[in-house]
């Protein structure tokens, strides 16, 4: 028999034999039925579960495995997803998971180091297209004594935050959430039209669930990606991840990136006492290979040395620990949604590198998104699938003043951190020296990062005085008589930022 978890009565509430079940429930539980079937109970899946079922919609919520998640990225939620959540009316799954509270960045360039916070006028600088400010809020100021704060997210251990989100639909009698492993869509033969998914439990029973709308929401490994879009994940890095106890982090609250001869490490506090650390290693590096010890040799004779003296005890003692895992980076464009009876969503339809930790904030803003096109006001019947393609098609276009930016952002300032090539290193130079600018040198690309500038224009005119940027400074530092070398250098640093930035670009139009 499947796990059937469904919302719990209160203390107060008569007992189970007297307590009288609504249709909705009778046909979930008898005949597993739903308006809608959501196969996966992560980020996306289960606010999106909760969102429906607030609208009064039938849903049957599938996962896997309901035990607590055990994975190494997923920990940072930006300003901007915070926000979302709060939209959501989830923002107190953030409470009780010893979260740390996240005001910015610190990025260390070859032991130098420069504060990016979190920008206290980014909302004021059309952070939010539907109004200024955030939920009807009005924009963040730099006025004195406002008594505005600057925005903050929230980082802590993946696993606790998605119990947390699941608690939340167990509480919602409009679902019901059940452990089982989905094998296969069910489709109507003539029209092709998506009716549901069969799965089957551990104990090897074989069951199928129908819904007027099947949403697929599986993560980044997806079964069935394949099967309903044509782009395909390409990964060229891993990162590996360790858990390290009491480090000394060189500004608490923040985020570090730590930049040097190798790809760029993360740094962010996930618990009271806990500090994850994430180490990009490109594939084919040959510090990471077998004759040298393989990743973990790559860890303490090329990381180690590289980062803050205050973090290498406990980066170490971490290592000896042995507990290294590992996750592949993938970049995957978003696809529109044009299967009749089905939408997928999150991870398996759109990923980016998580250098910028910008994953959830996607998630959690498409499912405000869906919640308005979605709506039983334009959408009263979710079989009408002409009517949800219809708004599918206006949710590709219309996500992509955020996610697109996050999406860009996130390939371009990976290529720059991980720069292995002359070009490239100039970019890295000019960005740090942009940063040490302040003002908004710092404000538009951290607003940006941050989920609360969904302005891609800006993206495109920071990216570029980057560029502008790296090259003056190579003029500058040249002598007279390498005067024509220069001049050909810099031609080289402009034709290779648009290398980077432009496919990402062409990627998010042709999608």
């Amino acid at each position: 028999m499947p796990l059937i978890l469904d919302s719990s009565p209160s203390p107060s509430s008569p007992p189970p034999s007297v307590v009288e079940l609504s249709p909705a429930t009778i046909r979930r539980r008898e005949h597993q039925e739903a308006d809608v079937v959501i196969v996966g109970a992560g980020i996306l899946g289960t606010s999106l579960a909760v969102t429906l079922a607030r609208q009064n919609r039938s849903v049957i919520l599938l996962e896997k495995s309901l035990k607590e998640p055990d994975r190494i990225v997923g920990e940072l939620l930006q300003p901007g997803g915070v926000q979302a959540l709060k939209k959501l009316g989830l923002r107190d799954c953030l409470e009780g998971l010893d979260a740390i509270r996240v005001k910015g960045y610190e990025v260390i360039y070859y032991g130098k180091e420069v504060e990016i916070p979190y920008p206290l006028n980014a909302a004021g600088a059309d952070g939010d297209r539907e109004g200024g400010g955030f939920d009807g809020e009005k924009p963040y100021s730099n006025a004195k004594g406002s008594g505005v704060k600057r925005p903050e997210g929230r980082s802590f251990h993946h696993g606790r935050f998605i119990q947390q989100l699941r608690a939340a639909a167990m509480k919602e009698e409009n679902i019901s959430l059940i452990e089982s492993t989905v094998t296969g869509t069910v489709k109507d033969g003539w029209s092709k039209q998506v009716l549901g998914v069969e799965a089957e439990t551990k104990d090897g029973r074989k069951d199928v669930y129908f819904g007027q709308l099947t949403v697929l929401a599986d993560g980044y490994a997806s079964r069935f990606r394949k099967e309903f879009i044509t782009h395909a994940p390409v990964s060229k890095s891993k990162f590996y991840g360790l858990e390290l106890i009491d480090a000394d982090l060189p500004r608490p609250m923040h985020g570090h990136v730590v930049l040097g001869e190798g790809a760029p490490v993360l740094l962010y506090q996930i618990g009271t006492r806990e500090t994850r650390a994430l180490v990009d290693v490109p594939e084919g590096t040959p510090s990471a290979s077998t004759a040298n010890g393989g990743v973990k040799g790559h860890l303490r004779h090329v990381v180690l040395p590289s980062l803050p003296k205050c973090v290498q005890s406990s980066f170490e003692r971490a290592l000896d620990d042995g507990k290294i895992r590992s996750m592949p980076n993938s970049w995957l464009p978003p696809s529109t949604q044009q299967v009749p009876g089905m939408i997928l969503l999150g991870d398996a339809m759109n990923m980016r590198h998580p250098l910028t930790g910008g994953g959830m904030t996607v998630a959690f803003n498409d499912v405000v998104m869906l919640r308005d096109l979605l709506s039983p006001e334009k959408v009263p019947d979710l079989g009408d699938t002409a009517r949800v393609k219809q708004q599918m098609r206006r949710f590709h276009w219309r996500r992509k003043y955020l996610t697109s930016v996050i999406n860009i952002l996130a390939q371009a300032l990976y290529s720059l951190f991980a720069a292995n090539d002359p070009q490239l290193k100039a970019l890295q130079l000019g960005c740090f020296r942009y940063f040490q600018q302040g003002g908004q040198c710092v404000d538009g690309p951290v607003g940006l990062l941050a989920g609360i500038i969904r302005r891609p224009f800006v993206l495109f005119y920071h990216f570029f005085a980057v560029a502008w940027l790296a090259i003056w400074l190579v003029v500058r530092q040249a002598p007279v008589y390498r005067l024509p070398w220069t001049l050909l250098s810099t031609v080289g640093i402009f034709w290779k930022a648009c290398v980077v930035i432009f496919p990402f670009i062409f990627s998010e139009l042709r999608s």
